[in-house]
């Protein structure tokens, strides 16, 4: 049954010729019945005949030129007029067409056959009147006549609207898919992006830390062995800690590592900062740090980001301080943010790595900063420090700007 189904959709008009041979057959065994009488009164079959056949002609062909069977109906209803060709099973197509028309033809169309059936039923009444009907009941008469071919018409619009509605849902449908897949890209490319901030941030601090002090180490190497030792234990637990967190960061670009490896490693955040400058005092760079306000928990992006920039801002004072350069780092806890303050008092960064937040290229760390400050909705400002040094300020809110 269900292949019998989509046969007959494949091939409508097949199925609307089938049925335009039943109306054609049904049409000629009325005209046979009446027989030579009809030509008398309602006109003569060899006239008939031939408009029945065009309009079944119509049926058969309204799914294919749905506009130009209407004018080819319109024109048989004329002719009947005309020739004195009275009502017959044939006409049926006329109510077929309105309705083929309002569904799927053109909008000229469809307000044609609509003004035309609302007329055929008064046409009807005016050219074969009922005999000792009285002006009320010819009216009655036109009216019931009518109503078949609004009622035609209203399916066919109705259909259209339903067909209109769905194509909408279809198209809305597959935007949103296509808008869902532009989301996902954002996402990964998004993402994408805050593991290269990460994996700057690690690799910049850690391999500085690295190579100060196995330049230290090969100093002393001889004047002191202990501190070349200790140089070498610190260069070993900063590579570790380094691949740990490189490795956490790559492993989120591997389906399923994680799954292997177990939990990633949580992120750091503030309560992680007096390691990371007890490490920067073991490698040489003297800091000190200070915390205002009372201590509370913080979302973790804010944690994050503030532990990131005192992390990069250290990192460039090793780069760019020079020798016997000292830092200072102050954490302010607001009621509605968190403040952070780290300076320098060394010769400070080349001028063109703060022109224009780094946009030159050269300053990636800033740009890591601005990007990481804005993404929380707070505010960064880094520049050169009065009297010399650097100085980098940020104040994070603890809701995000609207």
């Amino acid at each position: 049954m269900q292949r019998l189904y989509d046969f007959l959709r494949r091939h409508p008009t097949w199925v609307d010729s089938f049925w335009a041979v039943v109306l054609l057959g049904i049409t000629g065994a009325s005209l046979t019945s009446v027989g030579g009488s009809r030509e008398s009164t309602h006109g003569s079959p060899a006239v008939a005949l031939p408009i029945a056949v065009l309009l079944c002609l119509a049926v058969a062909l309204r799914r294919r030129m749905p506009e130009k069977m209407l004018l080819l109906v319109a024109a048989m209803g004329g002719v009947q007029l005309i020739t004195d060709v009275e009502v017959m099973p044939a006409d049926f197509a006329m109510l077929v067409i309105i309705y083929t028309v309002a569904a799927d033809g053109a909008r000229w169309a469809s307000r044609f056959s609509l003004t035309g059936g609302l007329a055929a039923g008064t046409l009807a009444q005016i050219r074969w009147p009922e005999a000792e009907t009285s002006a009320l009941g010819v009216v009655l008469i036109a009216v019931f006549q009518t109503v078949p071919f609004a009622l035609a018409w209203v399916l066919g619009d109705s259909i259209r609207t339903r067909r209109a509605y769905l194509a909408q849902l279809e198209e809305r449908a597959a935007r949103l898919e296509k808008e869902r897949e532009a989301q996902s890209k954002v996402a990964v490319a998004a993402e994408r992006a805050r593991i290269a901030r990460e994996l700057h941030d690690v690799v910049a601090h850690n391999v500085s830390v690295m190579v100060v002090q196995a330049d230290g180490a090969a100093y002393v190497m001889d004047a002191a062995p202990d501190q070349a030792r200790k140089a070498l234990e610190t260069i070993s637990g900063t590579g570790r800690q380094a691949l740990a967190e490189m490795r956490r960061l790559l492993g989120v670009l591997r389906t399923g590592e994680h799954q292997e490896s177990g939990e990633y490693v949580p992120q750091p955040d503030v309560e992680q900062l007096d390691d990371l400058i007890a490490q920067c005092r073991t490698s040489g760079l003297p800091v000190d740090f200070k915390v205002e306000g009372t201590p509370r928990p913080l979302p973790s992006g804010v944690e994050l980001t503030a532990y990131r920039i005192v992390q990069e801002a250290l990192t460039n004072t090793r780069k760019h301080g020079g020798p016997n350069t000292g830092a200072s780092v102050r954490l302010v806890y607001f009621d509605d943010g968190l403040g952070l303050l780290v300076e320098d008092d060394g010769k400070g960064a080349p001028h063109e790595l703060y022109e224009e937040g780094g946009a030159d290229g050269q300053g990636h760390g800033l740009i890591g900063m601005r990007e990481r400050v804005g993404m929380v909705g707070g505010t960064l400002d880094a520049g050169p420090r009065p009297g010399g040094g650097f100085r980098i300020s940020a104040l994070l809110p603890l809701k995000p700007a609207h």
